[in-house]
C-alpha cells in the first residue's frame, strides 16, 4: 500500500511547493515532509486502519483561516494505493479520494 498527495494553491493556480506535510497513525507520526516542486509527496506507507495527513497550510500560506488542514481517511485495503489531494486557497480548501 502506497500513499501520495498533490496540493495545488488555487490563488495562483500553482503546485504548493515546500509546504509540511505528516502522516498520522494511533497518535504517531509514520512519515513527514515537504511537497515538491510540483507539489507532491509519494512513497509514504501508512498500512491498515484510519489515518490522518495533517497539511500546515499557516506555514505555506501565512494570511489563512485555516492554519492547519487534518484529513482522516481509512484504508481498509492496504493492497491499493490512496492518493489524498488538497486544493487550497486562503480561505477554503477541498479534498477527494484521488487515483
Amino acid at each position: 500500500m502506497s500513499f501520495s498527495t498533490h496540493v495545488l494553491n488555487a490563488v495562483t493556480g500553482l503546485p504548493a511547493e515546500g509546504l509540511r506535510v505528516r502522516l498520522e497513525h494511533g497518535g504517531r507520526v509514520l512519515a513527514e515532509g515537504r511537497t515538491d516542486a510540483d507539489g507532491r509527496i509519494s512513497g509514504w506507507e501508512p498500512g491498515a486502519g484510519v489515518h490522518r495527513v495533517v497539511f500546515d497550510t499557516g506555514g505555506y500560506l501565512p494570511e489563512t483561516f485555516y492554519p492547519e488542514v487534518v484529513i482522516a481517511f481509512t484504508v481498509t485495503d492496504p493492497a491499493r494505493h490512496h492518493h489524498v489531494p488538497l486544493l487550497l486557497s486562503p480561505y477554503a480548501y477541498s479534498t477527494y479520494r484521488g487515483s
